[in-house]
């Protein structure tokens, strides 16, 4: 089995990192994985990326095993997971082309399997803060370093798809104080937290959601635009975060378990 250090997911219109990667298939207890893993060196860090949709986008964000997919990061040795994906701004100043670091995230998703602790293994992790510190501080760092728009902190309101928002629902998202809009962070970064590694959500705005700021309602054809567009900005800034990402962690998302699982002793009544 190779290893990896850090795992990156590719979301909507991004289908591979860089060329000359190994291509591996990994089974796990959960299922298949999305796609083969693409797993290869960058600057001098061993990497994998995935493609969530598989790279012929062919699994809508609510039939994507997001278990297996975490799973087989895991069994490579990954701790950190950097996850960029599309997503549809919720306010006038982060505009398409932006970049928001996500600090927060809403579950407006139903019936995703978003646990490995189905019992009798219980858990109860924390994720009163969800996104690894150390990594969104660095992603803001390589972006702005970069040239990019980078919006430090903001709530994902992540909805279960395949479809886009009404314009009600957009506009109570937006009411809410919420940032931006998207289908895949939920449940990815609640699995990596129960596999105590790290996690980055890294969202490229492609869009205002139906029609906030009166723009013309989202469509899949100018979100995969942008996103191409855009495909050179978010390679760059995944290379240059790679290399900014210490060897030991200084964050606390390796412990995540401590203190989660819970178990009680029934004694006889006498």
């Amino acid at each position: 089995m190779p290893s990896a250090e850090i795992g990156i997911f590719g979301g909507s219109g991004f289908y591979s990192l860089m060329p000359g990667f190994e291509e591996v298939e990994i089974q796990t207890p959960y299922g298949a994985p999305s796609d083969t893993l693409a797993i290869g060196e960058v600057n001098g860090r061993r990497v994998a990326f995935m493609a969530r949709h598989n790279r012929a986008h062919t699994i809508p964000p609510h039939k994507i095993n997001y278990r297996a997919n975490l799973w087989a990061f895991k069994s490579l040795g990954i701790t950190r997971v950097l996850a960029p994906c599309a997503a549809g701004s919720l306010k006038p100043y982060v505009q398409p082309g932006h970049f928001v670091v996500c600090d927060q995230f809403i579950d407006r998703t139903r019936g995703r399997e978003d646990t490995f602790f189905d019992g009798p293994d219980v858990a109860h992790v924390s994720t009163a803060d969800p996104y690894c510190p150390e990594l969104r501080a660095l992603a803001v760092k390589s972006g702005t370093a970069a040239g990019l728009t980078m919006h430090p902190t903001g709530t994902m309101v992540v909805i279960e798809g395949p479809r886009f928002s009404t314009r009600a629902e957009s506009a109570f998202h937006s009411s809410q104080g919420w940032t931006a809009v998207s289908m895949t962070q939920y449940p990815e970064v609640v699995l990596a937290r129960e596999l105590e590694m790290c996690f980055a959500g890294i969202a490229l705005i492609t869009d205002y959601d139906s029609g906030i700021e009166e723009a013309a309602p989202v469509s899949a054809a100018e979100v995969i635009r942008v996103f191409g567009e855009s495909n050179d900005k978010l390679r760059r800034l995944l290379i240059s975060l790679v290399a900014e990402i210490p060897a030991e962690r200084s964050c606390s998302c390796g412990t995540a378990l401590t203190g989660a699982r819970l178990s009680y002793t029934t004694e006889p009544e006498e």
